[in-house]
């Protein structure tokens, strides 16, 4: 069975449910029509875009083009998660720890993929190397980024607390584990929430454009629930490392608390 092709005015058939958005947000008064309608182009644009530069590292077969494009991916998406904490390190540390985060969780889980389960010959095709990272970087932006919000928001708003216990002769990580798991916690909630409603309430992204593509459904199903462990996983190892990293910055060798490395 072949995939179907999407010829222009499919596409602008289906953005006219865009321009009804716009249209209600005029008559109701909501100001997000001109949001609505400048984020639909620049999601047409960034993904034409980014399709003609895949067609070109697919067609290279170069394994230097392929890291190249995976590490200006995880670039951006370590900026993403040092970026929209309200609370951040000053200087450069936000970005080390996200980066760092990004880069273990990304090599392990994709690697694993790559070397395990998928095989392709060679195991660096960008066709499926690029995609999983792509794939995993979603995940790891959103439980990175919520765990160092987590933590940095947890720390600063309960500092009294914290200090009280420090004085009491508690150590550091006593005083702060509490903050440290509730972290963890919600940056994996997330994940959790996929996976149980993965199949019984709604029918996940690649698995319905795999079908749609063609591929057998049990078959886009194995697919479906290797790619949701290996989500589960980048963003475990993301958001421990990034807030357990967050949480050693924040003190010093005396067990200090040392909300003066924040802005």
């Amino acid at each position: 069975m072949n995939p179907i092709s999407l010829a222009p005015l499919d596409l602008a058939i289906a953005a006219s449910l865009v321009a009804f958005d716009a249209i209600l947000s005029v008559v109701l008064k909501l100001r997000l029509h001109r949001q609505v309608l400048i984020a639909a182009a620049r999601m047409v644009v960034q993904l034409v875009a980014v399709g003609f530069i895949l067609r070109a590292v697919f067609a290279m077969h170069n394994p230097a083009a392929t890291l190249a494009l995976v590490l200006v991916m995880s670039a951006i998406a370590a900026r993403e998660i040092a970026a929209r904490p309200e609370q951040k390190f000053k200087g450069m540390t936000s970005l080390g720890l996200s980066a760092g985060g990004v880069a273990i969780a990304t090599v392990v889980t994709v690697g694993l993929a790559l070397l395990t389960a998928i095989r392709p010959h060679p195991w660096y095709d960008a066709r499926y190397a690029v995609t999983l990272v792509g794939i995993i970087l979603g995940s790891v932006l959103n439980s990175g980024s919520l765990a160092l919000d987590s933590m940095l928001g947890g720390v600063a708003r309960q500092r009294p607390g914290i200090e009280a216990q420090l004085a009491l002769g508690a150590s550091f990580h006593e005083a702060t584990f509490p903050l440290l798991r509730d972290a963890i916690r919600r940056s994996l909630l997330p994940i959790i929430n996929q996976m149980s409603a993965a199949g019984v309430i709604t029918l996940p992204g690649i698995m319905t454009g795999q079908i749609l593509a063609g591929l057998d459904p049990v078959e886009a199903v194995k697919y479906q629930i290797l790619l949701m462990f290996l989500l589960a996983g980048a963003s475990g190892l993301t958001s421990f490392i990034i807030a357990f990293g967050a949480l050693r910055r924040l003190t010093d060798d005396r067990q200090r608390l040392r909300l003066d490395r924040l802005r």
